[in-house]
C-alpha cells in the first residue's frame, strides 16, 4: 500500500492485536476501519482499571517544582498505547 500523503510504501506493524500502517519517511499513521474502535475501547478499559487520585492542593514548601535540581526525569507510567508508536 502506498502512502497518501508522499506515495511511499507503508510499514504494517501489529501491537496487541492492532494493525498499524505507517509512512516511515513522513510518519504518518493509517488506520484501517474499526482499528480506531479498537484502540479507544482499550484505552477506556486501561483507564477503568487506573485509579483515579485527585491531585493535592497543597505542596510542601521546600519541594523544588521546577526545572534543575529537584528534576528526576519522567515518572509517568507508560500506557500500552505509547507502545503502539515505539
Amino acid at each position: 500500500m502506498k502512502c497518501p500523503i508522499d506515495n511511499s510504501d507503508l510499514q504494517m506493524s501489529e501491537r496487541q492485536g492492532v494493525e498499524i500502517d505507517y509512512c516511515p519517511k513522513c510518519r504518518g499513521i493509517w488506520l484501517d476501519r474499526g482499528e480506531l474502535d479498537k484502540i479507544i475501547e482499550r484505552v477506556d478499559k486501561e483507564n477503568d482499571r487506573t485509579p483515579q487520585n485527585p491531585p493535592s492542593a497543597s505542596y510542601p514548601p521546600d519541594q523544588n517544582y521546577g526545572y534543575g535540581g529537584g528534576h528526576h526525569g519522567n515518572k509517568r507510567r507508560k500506557s500500552w498505547i505509547g507502545e503502539l508508536f515505539d
